[in-house]
């Protein structure tokens, strides 16, 4: 039995059913989460039985929330029914205005506002291809992901247009919708708010006229754009299937948790209170959308958004909101734990705590049932291509194993394998193969990038694991050459190819250094041209003007002797992060 957190910690009980038994009481003939395998693509498929069809079951099925909050910013609260009724209105204007038809795509590139849920929906119930874009991208990076998916309507924010604006003659665009944008800045675009209205006469539009749709579970929903080895982002292109996976995934592993530490599935409670969460990363990420978002509309929950995540912001909304829930990626948790208001406010209404998307440190877990002793506390693994969740590690099991991703969900297959896809024997490292309903179709227009990824259903994730006799899997190293920083990919050749680009440059190697709130931070370090070595600050700027902030390396190391690379020509980057160690913020 593994140890329990903390040394001082009186040991914890162990879990009443194995996972085993858990699993099999919950996906028992007629349950909700019933398993059977199904031929995907000529794949034969793990999948939930009794799952929505696709999106549009879903959004119907929230009408019955009618007058409860759905999203809540800042001092705007919008209801279901006030965002049915907006959702309906724009799906209107997309297909009797624009022509829009099913399949074609609709990018959207915003920060957290309520119009991005509006905007996801109207695209899902007409059949047509949500293409959420990284906010933080610069103006070619938008650009890329618009003209990559071929997108045909974009809806942007004032940010993210002003950012597009040089390349926008470049993109062919049926039309350009603009959100909470200056009045002087919306040429060219049509204004949200006159397709719309505002907030606050949602509840006033007439109903719209809608052309029914048919939507297979496999057909196309989303293009999550995750970056690539070359450099270049490829689109994964998820169904509704698998956004509809990982909701049913999220249900399904709080009910697995339950079994275990318990041996019961959770109560049915009639007229249950609603059940409130603070959403602190971006709806652009599988995590935010696939596992915060849909999760809370399917079940009738509200969703309090945040304009810029602060930890102080974010305990005065938990306590004003009386919010059950809040989380996100393992910096944000640890930064509402530190901060030095933590205590002047009211967090008993928090019942859950949940991350993912990063590397967390096992002592997150001993500080969480420190502050929260009712919490249950849970980690999870995923990737963009698998939809979100895959693993999850949750209460008591997370407790007893806080090193741990946990567990594989219901319908997720996984293998370890070695560099010739061959298994391991149970125990040793490998790298991580994952099959499933949640795993995406491939990537966007890459078919080589596909092949290269995926064998006959199976996603090679990437990264390096071992699986112990329980099944819990514990995630060593990244076989990809990249690093997460708050929960953002970034990829070294990226980073590299940028230093790169400057002319006083003849060699680059990126490297992730330690740290405790972020995971890690990006360092770097540089071949100067003989007698013209560039400062710091000059190619901290150079970078800066090519790649998205968060990419830009914080410290860089220029030296004038050649990076040490090994017999086929790859650089050895291990003595790199050995030296890179000194600026760790462990």
């Amino acid at each position: 039995m593994p140890q329990p957190i903390g040394n001082d910690r009186p040991a914890l009980p162990a879990p009443v059913l194995s996972m085993e038994e858990a699993q099999a009481i919950l996906g028992r003939t007629g349950s909700r989460y019933e398993v059977e395998v199904v031929e995907i693509a000529g794949v034969p498929t793990r999948v939930y039985k009794n799952a929505p069809q696709n999106l549009g079951e879903i959004f119907k099925a929230s009408q019955s929330y009618g007058s409860r909050d759905w999203l809540v910013y800042e001092d705007e609260r919008l209801t279901y029914e006030a965002h049915d009724r907006a959702v309906r209105a724009l799906a209107q204007h997309f297909q009797k205005d624009l022509g829009i038809k099913k399949g074609d795509r609709i990018a959207l590139a915003m920060r957290n506002y309520p119009e991005w849920s509006i905007t996801f929906w109207a695209t899902a119930i007409i059949g047509a291809v949500i293409v959420p874009l990284n906010a933080w991208g610069t103006g070619p990076e938008l650009e890329y992901g618009i003209a990559d998916s071929g997108a045909s309507v974009a809806v942007l924010d004032g940010e993210r247009l002003e950012r597009l604006r040089p390349h926008l003659k470049d993109l062919a665009l049926k039309e350009i919708i603009s959100v909470r944008t200056p009045e002087t800045e919306t040429e060219d675009t049509v204004q949200f708010t006159a397709l719309v209205g505002t907030p606050e006469t949602y509840l006033s539009l007439p109903e719209a006229e809608i052309d029914a749709v048919e939507i297979a579970p496999e057909d196309n929903m989303t293009i999550f754009y995750t970056s690539g080895t070359t450099g270049k982002p490829k689109g994964a292109l998820g169904s509704h299937r698998n956004i509809i996976t990982n909701y049913m995934t999220t249900n399904a592993l709080n009910e697995r948790a339950a079994l275990r530490e318990t041996g019961n599935l959770l109560p049915v409670i009639e007229n249950a209170p609603q059940r409130g969460q603070l959403l602190s990363v971006p709806l652009f990420h599988a995590t935010g959308c696939h596992s915060s978002m849909l999760p809370a509309f399917a079940n009738g929950g509200k969703i309090v958004l945040m304009h810029r995540w602060n930890p102080e912001h974010a305990l005065e909304l938990i306590e004003r909101e009386k919010l059950n829930a809040f989380g996100g990626v393992p910096a944000m948790v640890w930064q509402v734990l530190e901060s030095p208001s933590f205590k002047t406010f009211d967090t008993s209404s928090v019942v859950a705590i949940s991350y993912g998307g990063a590397p967390s440190a096992p002592d997150l877990v001993r500080r969480i049932s420190e502050e929260f002793p009712l919490v249950s506390p849970s980690n999870g693994y995923g990737l963009t291509e698998t939809s979100a969740i895959s693993t999850k590690n949750q209460g008591l099991d997370y407790k007893l194993r806080p090193d741990s991703a946990g567990v594989p969900a219901p319908v997720c297959e996984v293998r370890v394998v070695d560099g010739e896809g061959k298994d391991v024997p149970l125990g040793q490292v490998g790298e991580l193969w994952i099959k499933g309903a949640n795993v995406v179709k491939g990537y966007w227009n890459k078919p080589e990038a596909t092949a290269e990824s995926f064998t006959e259903g199976w996603l090679h994730t990437g990264d390096l694991v071992r699986q112990d006799a329980e099944g819990f899997l514990y995630i060593l190293d990244r076989a990809k050459d990249m690093l997460i920083r708050g929960g953002e990919n970034i990829y070294c050749v990226e980073v590299e190819d940028a230093l790169f680009s400057h002319p006083k440059v003849m060699d680059a190697a990126v490297i992730g250094i330690p740290h405790k709130i972020l995971g890690e931070e990006v360092g770097a370090v540089v071949q100067a041209v003989p007698g013209d070595a560039p400062s710091e600050d000059e190619l901290k700027g150079h970078v800066a003007n090519l790649l998205a902030a968060f990419k830009v390396p914080i410290v860089i190391e220029i030296q004038s002797d050649p990076i040490e690379r090994n017999a086929n020509g790859k650089i050895i980057k291990a003595p790199l992060r050995d030296r890179f160690k000194k600026y760790s913020k462990d």
